[in-house]
């Protein structure tokens, strides 16, 4: 009696989802490149900026997305001597939610009020992070559900999520932070 092994659509399978990712990053960066910006935002109470708005809602995104790098190692088993609760895949599922969920203000503020900008370093690598962000999360959306995927497909594409909005934290909320203090 032979056995087979499950048929794989190996890396082929990422075509689909990586294209639609691209598409997003490049859309997202020609929109805010030649969008005239409104420079118009509009204040929150309780906030003294909308940029203190955008800092502190960065921030929640950033920690969520933090509980989602921990929460997918124990759900994977790298945390020695930890064993995986029952709820932590839906809690991992909600958090990531949250955490895109806290970012979809500030990217519309940025893209509506201020486009893509490249006046400084600083700035520029936030626009160009902020394009791979939205296009990396759109791939690792698609690769989710789809079957037949290599095994290092959804930790390389979870891990570049983490690491934009990482990026996007560093060259925005932390910068503000700095610039500002803990300012609300």
């Amino acid at each position: 009696m032979s056995t087979q092994a499950p048929a794989t659509r190996g890396s082929s399978g990422l075509i689909v989802p990586l294209i639609a990712g691209l598409l997003v990053a490049l859309t997202l960066g020609v929109y805010g490149r030649f969008h005239e910006p409104t420079y118009f935002s509009v204040n929150v109470a309780g906030f003294s900026s909308p940029t203190a708005v955008k800092a502190w809602l960065a921030t929640v995104a950033i920690a969520f997305a933090v509980f989602q790098l921990v929460s997918a190692f124990v759900m994977y088993g790298k945390v020695p001597s930890v064993r995986a609760p029952a709820w932590i895949g839906t809690a991992h599922r909600w958090s990531g939610r949250i955490a895109v969920l806290a970012s979809v203000p500030v990217a519309v503020h940025c893209l509506y009020a201020l486009g893509f900008q490249d006046y400084s370093t600083r700035v520029l690598a936030h626009s160009l992070l902020g394009c791979f962000f939205y296009g990396v999360f759109v791939t690792k959306m698609l690769i989710l559900t789809k079957k037949g995927l290599p095994a290092w497909a959804l930790p390389v594409f979870g891990g570049l999520v983490f690491t934009g909005l990482t990026g996007l934290w560093l060259t925005s909320s932390l910068w503000f932070f700095s610039n500002n203090g803990l300012t609300f």
